[in-house]
């Protein structure tokens, strides 16, 4: 017989708490990186139309818009991830199996894009469309060049320390959630069979509704010559009964007194 009541109840350990927390701060470095992309897209833009302007090279006029564009849909891709990943880190601490696998697979592909952005700006900043190019077509470090010079010192600083701060996190986040701990955790719980014990009390069956009682019967008056009954008076031409006076009066008319002899 199965217990319920001694289904043994989960402890969420510290790791998957952690884990939790982790891919929150993960999700809020990709918001500092949004506002800080917002805040320099117009001097991006603007560089890289004067880099492009004037070349012989057809459509290069335009490259600035889909740099622009290209730029701002990554870094509102990457944030809603980044936040879709924060709910499903809520739903590990309720223990639910399917989000910590959904965790896994959706953290290990943000692992590698913020890894490959990390080690495109630490090899030289973003990588510009042309790349090596002759006649007036400017070249990729060129470009690279004019962005430094225009956007504020403490742009490629910031950008690169939140790149670290945000692929440790997410390494981290992924490894506790793989810790022997955490898969107790999310191990699906078995419930556990006690034999009854001699004299226990047995869970009692549902009992049925008692039917609609019927209305009592008027008390009766005790029959007489048993104990309790009212005195009655004794039947004419019958001994009274004992412990009764007898009664008066003739056998024809009872009540009244036997008439008496006159002397003449």
């Amino acid at each position: 017989m199965v217990d319920p009541q001694n289904t043994p109840v989960r402890q969420r350990p510290g790791v998957v708490t952690i884990s939790t927390y982790l891919l929150l701060l993960f999700a809020i470095c990709q918001l500092i990186s949004v506002i800080v992309t917002v805040a320099t897209i117009g001097t991006v833009r603007d560089v890289m139309d004067e880099a492009y302007r004037g070349t012989s090279v057809e459509g290069a006029e335009n490259l600035a818009d889909v740099a622009v564009v290209f730029g701002v849909a990554t870094a509102i891709f990457l944030l809603v991830v980044a936040l879709a990943l924060v709910g499903l880190g809520l739903l590990n601490l309720r223990g639910k199996n399917g989000a910590r696998i959904a965790t896994w697979v959706v953290g290990g592909i943000m692992f590698c894009c913020t890894g490959f952005s990390l080690l495109s700006g630490l090899a030289g900043g973003m990588s510009m469309p042309g790349g090596e190019t002759s006649g007036d077509m400017p070249s990729a470090d060129e470009v690279q060049r004019r962005l430094e010079e225009a956007l504020p010192g403490w742009v490629t600083p910031i950008s690169l320390l939140l790149g670290v701060i945000s692929l440790l996190a997410l390494l981290a986040a992924l490894i506790l959630l793989a810790l022997p701990k955490a898969n107790e955790f999310f191990r699906k719980p078995t419930q556990q069979w006690e034999p009854p014990m001699p004299g226990g009390n047995y869970p009692s069956q549902p009992g049925y509704p008692q039917a609609p009682g019927y209305p009592g019967t008027p008390p009766q008056s005790a029959d007489p010559g048993y104990p309790g009954a009212p005195p009655q008076s004794a039947e004419p031409g019958y001994p009274p009964a004992p412990g009764q006076p007898p009664a008066g009066g003739s056998g024809d008319n009872p009540g009244t007194q036997p008439p008496t002899d006159r002397p003449n």
